[in-house]
């Protein structure tokens, strides 16, 4: 499925646990979504789907959430955006 990157940031804390969010589109979707991105050692990824300024369908939410556990290309590159920005 098509997306695009609105915007991306990640920063690590005192801890040197990553924290990052990432605002993005999907191709024939209404909303914008952000990803929230947790991990200890920027190897495993948690995360949390949520709508980008207002509520959206919730129909094309859970299909979102759902393309993020099945598509690893698309959760990849969403987590390769926020690394990417730790380097400007």
């Amino acid at each position: 499925m098509e997306f695009q990157i609105i915007k991306a940031d990640m920063k690590q804390d005192e801890d040197k646990h990553y924290l990052g969010h990432v605002t993005f589109t999907l191709e024939g979707h209404k909303s914008q979504y952000e990803i929230t991105l947790f991990s200890k050692r920027g190897k495993e990824w948690d995360y949390s789907l949520n709508f980008a300024g207002e509520s959206g369908v919730e129909e094309e939410f859970l299909k979102a959430d759902e393309l993020l556990e099945e598509d690893d290309d698309l959760f990849d590159a969403l987590v390769d955006a926020a690394l990417d920005s730790m380097k400007s």
